[in-house]
C-alpha cells in the first residue's frame, strides 16, 4: 500500500482559517473535511447587555469586507422587535449602500480571488503583470463601490452612518451626483466582466442543488423578502429557525447550518440568481444571457460569472436609486425599545446572514443569534469536493489539489470574516 499526501500550507484567496483534507483509499473518496480551526470570537456573546444602539456598530466589525450585510441585517432584526419599518427615501438609500457592498466585494473576489484560478496565476499581483489593464479596470470598479459606503454609510470599511431607524445623517442630492458619473463607468466595466468571466475555461460539474435565498415580490433581494428555496421552501424570517439548524461537528470551530429534513442547501449569488432572475434588471438579464448563461445556472464554477452579473445589477440599481433620490425629512425615524424578540435576514454578498435578538423593556440586548452565509454552505462545500474529487480521481495530483481550491473559492468563503489562509490536504493510499 503506498500512501501520497498533497499539502497546500498557505492559500491566501479566501478569507479566515481552516484545512481541508481529503482521503482517497482504493480509488474511493473516503472522507472529504473541511476543518475550521480559527477560534470562536464570541460576538453573541459580547452582544448581550449592551444597548441596541450599539449593536450596528459592534456587528459591523465582524466582517471588514460585508459590515454593511451584519448592519443591516441587525437593524432589520431590531426594528422588528420593536415594531417599526422603514420605508421611503431612507429604505432606498439601505438599498444604496447594499448595492456599494456588492460592487466592492464582488469585484475583489471576481478579478482579485478567483480569475488567477481559471487563468492559471498563483495570486493577482502575478495576473497583472500580464493583464494590467483588467486590473486597473476591477480597482476601479470597487473604488466606485467603496465611494457609495463611504458616503451613505460614514466611511469605506466598518461603516458609522447606520442606525436602527435609518441612518444618522441623510446625504444631500448633490452629493451623491458626483457618485453617478463613475457609476456609469463602473456599469461599462461590469459588462465587459461579465462578458470576460464568460470566456474563462470552466470545468463540467452541473448538480441538482436546494438553493436558498430571499425572494421580494418587486424586487432583486438586498434587505427584505421571505426565504425561498426551487424546492418548495416559502417562509417568513421569523419562522427561520424551525426550519434551519446549526450543529457542531468536532472538526469545526464554526458551526453547520442544515435544513431541517433536506440534503445540505447553497446560499450566495447562484442561489439568488436561480431564484431571482426574473427580478434582475433588463440590462442585466440580457447581458447574462448574451454571455450564454441561462436563467438558471448549476456549475458553481459559474458563479464568477454570475457575481459579475450581480455587479452589473448592483451599478444599474445604484443610479437607478441616485436619480430618484430626495432628502428626506429626517434621517432617521423615532425607536422605543420593549421587552420583544427581532428577526431579520438580509443578502450579504455571499448569501443569506441571519440575525435574531431578544431585547428588555430598556433596550438592552439579552440573547443575539448569528447565522452567517459561509456557515450554511460549509456542508455543500464539502459535498462539492467530495462529488468533483469522485469524477476527478485520475487527474494528476497538482491539478486536481489546484481545482479542490477552486472549487472551495467557487462559494468566496468568510471563514469566520477574518484572517487568510487554508490549508489543503490530500491522503491516498
Amino acid at each position: 500500500m503506498s500512501v501520497k499526501t498533497i499539502k497546500v500550507d498557505y492559500l491566501s484567496r479566501v478569507e479566515g482559517e481552516g484545512s481541508l483534507h481529503v482521503k482517497i483509499k482504493d480509488n474511493t473518496v473516503e472522507d472529504v473535511r473541511l476543518q475550521i480551526f480559527e477560534p470562536p470570537r464570541f460576538f453573541e456573546a459580547f452582544l448581550r447587555e449592551r444597548d441596541f444602539r450599539e449593536v450596528p456598530d459592534i456587528t459591523a466589525r465582524i466582517c471588514g469586507i460585508c459590515p454593511v450585510a451584519y448592519q443591516m441585517s441587525s437593524v432589520h432584526a431590531l426594528e422588528n422587535a420593536f415594531g417599526v419599518k422603514v420605508e421611503g427615501q431612507l429604505r432606498a438609500l439601505r438599498r444604496l449602500l447594499y448595492c456599494g457592498e456588492w460592487i466592492e466585494s464582488h469585484a475583489l473576489h471576481v478579478f482579485m480571488l478567483h480569475a488567477p484560478d481559471f487563468l492559471g496565476y498563483p495570486d493577482s499581483l502575478t495576473l497583472s503583470k500580464d493583464y494590467p489593464d483588467l486590473v486597473k479596470s476591477a480597482l476601479q470598479l470597487k473604488k466606485a463601490g467603496n465611494e457609495i459606503v463611504a458616503l451613505v454609510g460614514g466611511r469605506e470599511i466598518h461603516p458609522i452612518n447606520v442606525k436602527v431607524g435609518g441612518f444618522y445623517r441623510a446625504p444631500r442630492k448633490k452629493e451623491l451626483k458626483p457618485l453617478a458619473e463613475k457609476l456609469k463607468q463602473a456599469r461599462e466595466i461590469a459588462i465587459q466582466a461579465v462578458k470576460f468571466t464568460a470566456t474563462l475555461p470552466m470545468p463540467e460539474f452541473e448538480r441538482d442543488y436546494v438553493y436558498v435565498a430571499l425572494r421580494h415580490p418587486d424586487e432583486y433581494p438586498f434587505n427584505e423578502g421571505r426565504l425561498i428555496s426551487n424546492k418548495g421552501l416559502d417562509i417568513a424570517i421569523s419562522d427561520y429557525e424551525t426550519h434551519f439548524r446549526e450543529e457542531h461537528v468536532q472538526r469545526s470551530n464554526a458551526l453547520h447550518s442544515r435544513l431541517i429534513g433536506s440534503k445540505p442547501y447553497f446560499v450566495g449569488p447562484l442561489a439568488r440568481y436561480n431564484l431571482n432572475f426574473d427580478k434582475l434588471s433588463p440590462l442585466a438579464q440580457e447581458t447574462a444571457l448574451e454571455a450564454g448563461l441561462e436563467t438558471s445556472c448549476n456549475n458553481p464554477f459559474k458563479s464568477i460569472i454570475v457575481r459579475a452579473v450581480e455587479t452589473l445589477y448592483a451599478c444599474d440599481e445604484a443610479l437607478r436609486l441616485i436619480a430618484q433620490y430626495e432628502e428626506p425629512d429626517a434621517p432617521a425615524i423615532e425607536v422605543e425599545p420593549r421587552l420583544s424578540s427581532g428577526y431579520g435576514c438580509t443578502e450579504a454578498p455571499r448569501g443569506i446572514l441571519y440575525h435574531r435578538y431578544k431585547v428588555d423593556k430598556e433596550g438592552l440586548i439579552t440573547e443575539a443569534k448569528i447565522v452567517p452565509p459561509t456557515s450554511q454552505n460549509q456542508k455543500i462545500i464539502e459535498d462539492d469536493l467530495l462529488k468533483f474529487v469522485t469524477k476527478n480521481m485520475n487527474m494528476p495530483t497538482d491539478e486536481l489539489t489546484l481545482r479542490c481550491e477552486q472549487a472551495i473559492r467557487n462559494y468566496d468563503p468568510c471563514i469566520s470574516c477574518a484572517t487568510h489562509f487554508l490549508k489543503l490536504h490530500i491522503e491516498r493510499s
